[in-house]
Protein backbone atom coordinates (compact mmCIF):
# COMPACT_ATOMS: atom_id res chain seq x y z
CA UNK A 1 0.00 0.00 0.00
CA UNK A 2 2.81 2.36 0.86
CA UNK A 3 4.46 1.67 -2.52
CA UNK A 4 1.19 2.42 -4.35
CA UNK A 5 0.76 5.67 -2.43
CA UNK A 6 4.37 6.63 -3.18
CA UNK A 7 3.90 5.89 -6.91
CA UNK A 8 0.63 7.84 -6.99
CA UNK A 9 2.29 10.72 -5.18
CA UNK A 10 5.14 10.78 -7.72
CA UNK A 11 2.64 10.79 -10.60
CA UNK A 12 0.73 13.68 -9.04
CA UNK A 13 3.99 15.57 -8.52
CA UNK A 14 5.10 15.00 -12.13
CA UNK A 15 1.65 16.02 -13.41
CA UNK A 16 1.65 19.17 -11.30
CA UNK A 17 5.11 20.03 -12.63
CA UNK A 18 4.18 19.39 -16.28
CA UNK A 19 0.95 21.40 -16.03
CA UNK A 20 2.40 24.20 -13.89
CA UNK A 21 1.71 27.66 -15.34
CA UNK A 22 5.01 28.89 -13.91
CA UNK A 23 7.13 26.18 -15.54
CA UNK A 24 5.27 25.95 -18.88
CA UNK A 25 6.76 29.16 -20.38
CA UNK A 26 10.29 27.91 -19.70
CA UNK A 27 9.50 24.56 -21.33
CA UNK A 28 8.27 26.34 -24.47
CA UNK A 29 11.37 28.53 -24.80
CA UNK A 30 13.80 25.70 -23.96
CA UNK A 31 14.28 24.56 -27.62
CA UNK A 32 15.16 28.12 -28.66
CA UNK A 33 17.55 28.58 -25.71
CA UNK A 34 19.33 25.31 -26.46
CA UNK A 35 19.58 26.13 -30.17
CA UNK A 36 20.87 29.61 -29.36
CA UNK A 37 23.51 28.27 -26.98
CA UNK A 38 24.70 25.35 -29.12
CA UNK A 39 24.65 26.91 -32.57
CA UNK A 40 25.19 30.63 -31.91
CA UNK A 41 26.63 31.64 -28.55
CA UNK A 42 29.16 28.82 -28.10
CA UNK A 43 30.52 29.06 -31.70
CA UNK A 44 30.69 32.86 -31.40
CA UNK A 45 32.66 32.68 -28.15
CA UNK A 46 34.92 30.01 -29.63
CA UNK A 47 35.51 32.18 -32.71
CA UNK A 48 36.28 35.13 -30.46
CA UNK A 49 38.98 33.11 -28.70
CA UNK A 50 40.39 31.79 -31.99
CA UNK A 51 40.61 35.31 -33.41
CA UNK A 52 43.44 35.96 -30.91
CA UNK A 53 45.26 32.79 -31.90
CA UNK A 54 47.22 31.33 -34.77
CA UNK A 55 45.53 27.99 -35.32
CA UNK A 56 47.81 25.36 -36.80
CA UNK A 57 47.13 21.63 -37.38
CA UNK A 58 47.33 20.10 -33.92
CA UNK A 59 48.49 23.30 -32.21
CA UNK A 60 47.39 26.83 -31.35
CA UNK A 61 49.44 29.85 -30.39
CA UNK A 62 48.17 33.02 -28.71
CA UNK A 63 49.21 36.05 -30.82
CA UNK A 64 47.08 38.82 -29.31
CA UNK A 65 45.74 41.44 -31.71
CA UNK A 66 47.95 40.51 -34.65
CA UNK A 67 45.06 39.07 -36.70
CA UNK A 68 43.08 42.29 -36.28
CA UNK A 69 46.10 44.46 -37.07
CA UNK A 70 46.66 42.44 -40.20
CA UNK A 71 43.00 42.86 -41.19
CA UNK A 72 43.16 46.66 -41.00
CA UNK A 73 45.95 46.75 -43.57
CA UNK A 74 44.54 43.98 -45.77
CA UNK A 75 43.39 45.58 -49.07
CA UNK A 76 41.46 42.45 -50.15
CA UNK A 77 39.46 42.48 -46.91
CA UNK A 78 38.64 46.17 -47.41
CA UNK A 79 37.38 45.35 -50.92
CA UNK A 80 35.19 42.60 -49.45
CA UNK A 81 33.76 45.04 -46.86
CA UNK A 82 33.04 47.61 -49.59
CA UNK A 83 31.33 45.01 -51.78
CA UNK A 84 29.19 43.72 -48.89
CA UNK A 85 28.11 47.21 -47.82
CA UNK A 86 27.29 48.15 -51.41
CA UNK A 87 25.27 44.96 -51.87
CA UNK A 88 23.43 45.53 -48.58
CA UNK A 89 22.48 49.11 -49.54
CA UNK A 90 21.25 47.96 -52.96
CA UNK A 91 19.08 45.22 -51.49
CA UNK A 92 17.62 47.60 -48.89
CA UNK A 93 16.66 50.07 -51.62
CA UNK A 94 14.97 47.38 -53.72
CA UNK A 95 13.75 44.73 -51.28
CA UNK A 96 11.79 46.92 -48.87
CA UNK A 97 9.74 49.54 -50.77
CA UNK A 98 8.89 47.40 -53.84
CA UNK A 99 7.63 44.32 -51.92
CA UNK A 100 5.71 46.64 -49.58
CA UNK A 101 3.90 48.31 -52.51
CA UNK A 102 3.23 44.91 -54.11
CA UNK A 103 1.82 43.64 -50.82
CA UNK A 104 -0.45 46.68 -50.59
CA UNK A 105 -1.73 46.03 -54.11
CA UNK A 106 -2.30 42.33 -53.40
CA UNK A 107 -4.10 43.20 -50.17
CA UNK A 108 -6.58 45.37 -52.08
CA UNK A 109 -10.16 44.12 -52.35
CA UNK A 110 -10.08 44.82 -56.08
CA UNK A 111 -7.16 42.41 -56.62
CA UNK A 112 -8.13 39.19 -58.42
CA UNK A 113 -6.15 35.94 -58.10
CA UNK A 114 -4.29 36.86 -54.91
CA UNK A 115 -3.31 33.28 -54.06
CA UNK A 116 -1.85 32.71 -57.53
CA UNK A 117 0.34 35.81 -57.28
CA UNK A 118 1.45 34.87 -53.75
CA UNK A 119 2.49 31.42 -54.95
CA UNK A 120 4.34 32.78 -57.99
CA UNK A 121 6.32 35.26 -55.90
CA UNK A 122 7.13 32.67 -53.22
CA UNK A 123 8.32 29.87 -55.56
CA UNK A 124 11.91 31.26 -55.83
CA UNK A 125 12.36 30.75 -52.07
CA UNK A 126 11.74 27.03 -52.53
CA UNK A 127 14.31 26.83 -55.33
CA UNK A 128 17.81 25.69 -54.43
CA UNK A 129 20.20 28.63 -54.52
CA UNK A 130 22.78 26.32 -56.11
CA UNK A 131 20.43 25.65 -59.03
CA UNK A 132 19.32 29.29 -59.19
CA UNK A 133 22.91 30.54 -59.12
CA UNK A 134 23.86 28.22 -61.96
CA UNK A 135 20.91 29.38 -64.07
CA UNK A 136 21.69 33.04 -63.42
CA UNK A 137 25.34 32.45 -64.31
CA UNK A 138 24.19 31.14 -67.69
CA UNK A 139 21.73 34.03 -68.08
CA UNK A 140 24.52 36.56 -67.51
CA UNK A 141 27.04 34.65 -69.61
CA UNK A 142 29.42 36.24 -72.12
CA UNK A 143 28.02 34.49 -75.19
CA UNK A 144 25.80 36.45 -77.58
CA UNK A 145 23.13 33.77 -77.14
CA UNK A 146 23.00 34.23 -73.34
CA UNK A 147 19.64 35.52 -72.13
CA UNK A 148 20.74 38.98 -70.99
CA UNK A 149 22.96 39.52 -74.03
CA UNK A 150 20.07 38.52 -76.28
CA UNK A 151 18.02 41.29 -74.69
CA UNK A 152 20.90 43.76 -75.03
CA UNK A 153 21.29 42.89 -78.72
CA UNK A 154 17.54 43.26 -79.29
CA UNK A 155 17.37 46.78 -77.83
CA UNK A 156 20.57 48.02 -79.46
CA UNK A 157 23.71 47.88 -77.25
CA UNK A 158 26.37 45.29 -77.92
CA UNK A 159 26.69 42.17 -75.72
CA UNK A 160 28.37 42.65 -72.34
CA UNK A 161 30.71 40.62 -70.19
CA UNK A 162 28.35 40.88 -67.24
CA UNK A 163 30.40 39.02 -64.63
CA UNK A 164 33.74 40.63 -65.51
CA UNK A 165 32.72 44.25 -64.96
CA UNK A 166 32.10 45.70 -61.49
CA UNK A 167 28.89 47.58 -62.36
CA UNK A 168 27.24 44.82 -64.38
CA UNK A 169 28.28 42.17 -61.84
CA UNK A 170 26.63 44.27 -59.13
CA UNK A 171 23.46 44.41 -61.24
CA UNK A 172 23.54 40.61 -61.66
CA UNK A 173 23.80 40.11 -57.89
CA UNK A 174 20.91 42.50 -57.24
CA UNK A 175 18.71 40.83 -59.87
CA UNK A 176 19.36 37.44 -58.25
CA UNK A 177 18.61 38.88 -54.79
CA UNK A 178 15.37 40.47 -55.97
CA UNK A 179 14.25 37.29 -57.73
CA UNK A 180 14.89 35.26 -54.60
CA UNK A 181 13.63 37.52 -51.79
CA UNK A 182 10.79 39.61 -53.26
CA UNK A 183 8.24 36.96 -52.28
CA UNK A 184 9.43 36.54 -48.71
CA UNK A 185 9.42 40.25 -47.91
CA UNK A 186 6.07 40.66 -49.66
CA UNK A 187 4.54 38.00 -47.40
CA UNK A 188 5.94 39.77 -44.33
CA UNK A 189 4.23 42.97 -45.42
CA UNK A 190 1.01 41.12 -46.29
CA UNK A 191 1.00 39.71 -42.77
CA UNK A 192 1.46 43.21 -41.36
CA UNK A 193 -1.29 44.65 -43.55
CA UNK A 194 -3.74 41.92 -42.55
CA UNK A 195 -3.38 42.98 -38.89
CA UNK A 196 -4.49 46.57 -39.61
CA UNK A 197 -8.14 47.08 -38.57
CA UNK A 198 -10.44 47.61 -41.55
CA UNK A 199 -12.24 50.36 -39.63
CA UNK A 200 -9.21 52.65 -40.06
CA UNK A 201 -9.47 52.42 -43.86
CA UNK A 202 -13.24 52.93 -43.74
CA UNK A 203 -12.86 56.03 -41.55
CA UNK A 204 -10.22 57.42 -43.89
CA UNK A 205 -12.48 56.79 -46.92
CA UNK A 206 -15.38 58.57 -45.25
CA UNK A 207 -13.08 61.56 -44.68
CA UNK A 208 -12.34 61.61 -48.41
CA UNK A 209 -8.89 59.99 -48.35
CA UNK A 210 -7.63 58.64 -51.66
CA UNK A 211 -5.89 55.26 -52.07
CA UNK A 212 -2.54 57.02 -51.80
CA UNK A 213 -3.64 58.87 -48.64
CA UNK A 214 -4.79 55.60 -47.06
CA UNK A 215 -1.46 54.00 -47.86
CA UNK A 216 0.65 56.93 -46.64
CA UNK A 217 -1.32 57.89 -43.53
CA UNK A 218 -2.79 54.53 -42.43
CA UNK A 219 -0.84 51.57 -43.83
CA UNK A 220 2.68 52.97 -43.58
CA UNK A 221 2.52 54.05 -39.88
CA UNK A 222 0.83 50.77 -38.90
CA UNK A 223 3.50 48.79 -40.79
CA UNK A 224 6.35 50.32 -38.78
CA UNK A 225 7.06 47.15 -36.72
CA UNK A 226 7.08 45.03 -39.88
CA UNK A 227 9.34 47.50 -41.70
CA UNK A 228 11.76 47.48 -38.75
CA UNK A 229 11.85 43.68 -38.74
CA UNK A 230 12.36 43.38 -42.51
CA UNK A 231 15.02 46.10 -42.40
CA UNK A 232 16.87 44.28 -39.60
CA UNK A 233 16.96 40.88 -41.32
CA UNK A 234 17.77 42.52 -44.68
CA UNK A 235 20.83 44.24 -43.20
CA UNK A 236 22.03 40.92 -41.85
CA UNK A 237 21.20 39.10 -45.10
CA UNK A 238 23.00 41.69 -47.21
CA UNK A 239 26.18 41.62 -45.16
CA UNK A 240 26.17 37.83 -44.78
CA UNK A 241 25.62 37.08 -48.49
CA UNK A 242 27.90 34.35 -49.82
CA UNK A 243 26.18 31.56 -51.76
CA UNK A 244 24.80 33.84 -54.49
CA UNK A 245 28.23 35.26 -55.24
CA UNK A 246 29.91 31.87 -54.95
CA UNK A 247 27.54 30.30 -57.49
CA UNK A 248 27.58 33.20 -59.96
CA UNK A 249 31.34 32.75 -60.33
CA UNK A 250 31.14 28.93 -60.08
CA UNK A 251 33.22 28.81 -56.91
CA UNK A 252 36.13 30.61 -58.54
CA UNK A 253 37.61 33.99 -57.68
CA UNK A 254 35.84 36.86 -59.42
CA UNK A 255 37.91 39.23 -61.63
CA UNK A 256 39.62 41.85 -59.43
CA UNK A 257 37.48 40.56 -56.50
CA UNK A 258 34.37 42.35 -57.81
CA UNK A 259 32.16 39.63 -56.34
CA UNK A 260 34.07 39.02 -53.11
CA UNK A 261 32.05 39.48 -49.91
CA UNK A 262 33.05 39.40 -46.24
CA UNK A 263 31.74 35.85 -45.82
CA UNK A 264 33.42 34.86 -49.09
CA UNK A 265 36.72 36.20 -47.77
CA UNK A 266 36.14 34.35 -44.48
CA UNK A 267 35.60 31.13 -46.46
CA UNK A 268 38.69 31.75 -48.56
CA UNK A 269 41.01 32.36 -45.61
CA UNK A 270 39.49 29.77 -43.27
CA UNK A 271 38.73 26.83 -45.57
CA UNK A 272 40.98 27.30 -48.57
CA UNK A 273 44.03 28.83 -46.85
CA UNK A 274 43.49 26.93 -43.57
CA UNK A 275 44.01 30.10 -41.53
CA UNK A 276 41.24 29.64 -38.98
CA UNK A 277 42.49 32.28 -36.54
CA UNK A 278 42.51 34.97 -39.23
CA UNK A 279 39.12 33.80 -40.55
CA UNK A 280 37.70 34.00 -37.01
CA UNK A 281 38.84 37.63 -36.81
CA UNK A 282 37.00 38.29 -40.09
CA UNK A 283 33.86 36.72 -38.60
CA UNK A 284 34.04 38.83 -35.45
CA UNK A 285 34.45 42.00 -37.51
CA UNK A 286 31.43 41.00 -39.61
CA UNK A 287 29.40 40.49 -36.43
CA UNK A 288 30.51 43.88 -35.10
CA UNK A 289 29.62 45.69 -38.36
CA UNK A 290 26.18 44.01 -38.47
CA UNK A 291 25.45 44.79 -34.82
CA UNK A 292 26.53 48.44 -35.12
CA UNK A 293 24.43 49.09 -38.25
CA UNK A 294 21.38 47.37 -36.78
CA UNK A 295 21.69 49.13 -33.44
CA UNK A 296 21.86 52.47 -35.25
CA UNK A 297 18.77 51.77 -37.36
CA UNK A 298 16.83 50.36 -34.36
CA UNK A 299 17.72 53.47 -32.34
CA UNK A 300 16.68 55.81 -35.18
CA UNK A 301 13.40 53.92 -35.64
CA UNK A 302 12.58 54.41 -31.95
CA UNK A 303 12.57 50.69 -31.13
CA UNK A 304 14.40 51.22 -27.85
CA UNK A 305 12.20 54.12 -26.70
CA UNK A 306 9.95 53.39 -23.73
CA UNK A 307 6.24 53.76 -24.35
CA UNK A 308 4.73 56.58 -22.32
Amino acid sequence: MKEKKTTAGKKRTMKSVLYSQKIAPYVFILPFVLTFLLFWLVPMLRSGVMSFQEVLPGATEFIGLKNYQKLIGDPVFLIAVKNSLKYMIGTLILLIPIPMVLAYILNSKLMVGKDIFKSVFFIPVLTSIVVAGTIFRLMFGEMDSAFMNSIMTAIGPSPLKWLKNETTAYIALLVLACWRWFGVNMLYFLSGLSSIPEELYESASIDGATAWDRFWHVSLPMLKPTITYVLTISIYGGLAMFTESYMLWAGKESPMNIGLTIVGYLYKRGIKDNSMGYASAVGIILLAITMIINLIQLTLSGTFKKEE
